[in-house]
């Protein structure tokens, strides 16, 4: 996804279709990681960590072989739904295999790990789009994805063990799973972590929607000044979620660095709508940028300790809750993604609304669902 974002612009010119449109092939991708995530969860439950995980790398390798000759904005919408369909497996199941090998502090510290190592694909990707697009198009951008999909692939084939033990699995069926995901969300606090790392998820996604846009049309920036920026403000990701990770977990609650870093969320996003709303007059990309740094930096806060609160009240369910987590980011992210388009090309407006009202419903469920003053994290 995120090579894919400096050629967004281009894909617009080459299917001479609206960027709103366009902007759909996010949503799309999005949709299909929300509801596929439904499915292989609880099936990772039943049948284990492995082979859910593979026949998901398996068939998102094809999909986005696919990807690169589709002729219209239309297929590569549909196109892009399957690959996130498939897609799916891989981020359900990695945070299920986290659930299954710790607990308490240490699950918190290795969420923080793993938003580094994810965290290096958002810094690389935009780097590597900009310069494939030297030399190719945006087709070439998913030839790409393939070769690295059928990596991948092979990596998680050979040096990924199974991690959910036979007499841990769950042996219902559908019903058995809707019953578990039902539960789970009879939990108050479970569903307010849930809700409220949706909409911080929902905020940064819109960032990662409208940034293409605002940054190379808006303020005429290059490909490649768009690719640094994006990396930049990754790494401002990755540094605050290490400092969770290795310096907060454990000294001070994970309910107070969640609020710390959902109420900075919330000072960003109303700065950059003060900003690009024309309040303090012609704002150059400057500002605006170091706005968008903040912001991200934030979710290195947020993001990983969400997670974690909620899926320590999980241990029984790991891959249903998961499904649940992943879900509901990915269904308000595919909401949030169209909307920061939809006043055109001209103006960042939009981005900098949805970015605040997600923050916003962020903070309010965290403070209202999960009410942290009634118990210590």
């Amino acid at each position: 996804m995120d090579m894919y974002l400096p050629a967004l612009p281009a894909v617009t010119e080459s299917l001479q279709a609206p960027a709103a449109t366009v902007q759909l092939t996010l949503t799309a991708c999005l949709t299909g990681m929300a509801l596929g995530q439904v499915v292989v969860g609880p099936m990772s439950d039943r049948w284990g960590r492995r082979r859910p995980l593979l026949l998901g790398m398996i068939i998102y390798v094809v999909a986005t072989a696919i990807c690169v000759f589709a002729p219209t904005t239309e297929l590569l919408i549909g196109f892009r739904l399957l690959q996130g369909l498939a897609g799916a497996a891989g981020i359900v199941i990695a945070r299920a295999v986290v659930r299954d090998m710790y607990d308490g502090v240490e699950m918190a510290r290795f969420f923080s790990t793993l938003m580094l190592i994810s965290g290096v694909a958002p810094i690389v990707a935009p780097l590597i789009g900009g310069q494939v697009l030297r030399f190719t198009d945006w087709r070439g951008i998913f030839a790409v994805l393939t070769v690295v999909g059928v990596v991948l692939t092979l990596v998680v084939w050979k040096w990924l063990h199974e991690t959910l033990p036979p007499q841990d699995r769950h042996t219902g069926g559908i019903g058995d799973a809707l019953r578990t995901m039902r539960g789970l969300l009879t939990d108050r606090a479970f569903t307010g972590y849930m809700i409220a790392g949706s909409l911080a998820f929902a905020a940064l996604f819109s960032y990662v929607s409208a940034s293409p846009f605002v940054v190379q049309e808006i303020y005429g920036a290059s490909p490649q000044t768009f690719s640094l920026l994006f990396g930049i403000n990754s790494v401002g990701l990755i540094v605050v979620g290490q400092i969770n990770g290795r310096m907060l977990v454990g000294r001070i609650s994970l309910d107070k660095a969640l609020a710390f870093g959902l109420s900075v969320i919330v000072l960003a996003a109303a700065a950059l709508l003060l900003m690009t709303s024309g309040v303090f007059g012609h704002v150059g990309l400057v500002p605006v940028a170091a706005g968008l740094f903040v912001l991200m930096s934030a979710m290195g806060l947020a993001m990983p300790n969400t997670n974690a609160q909620a899926l320590m009240r999980t241990k029984h369910a790991a891959g249903s809750a998961s499904a649940l987590l992943g879900t509901s980011s990915f269904l308000i992210g595919a909401v949030a993604s169209p909307l920061v388009g939809i006043a055109g090309e001209g103006t960042a407006v939009p981005m900098a609304v949805v970015q605040l009202v997600c923050a916003v419903g962020a903070m309010a469920c965290f403070l209202g669902l999960c009410r942290p003053w009634q118990r210590v994290s």
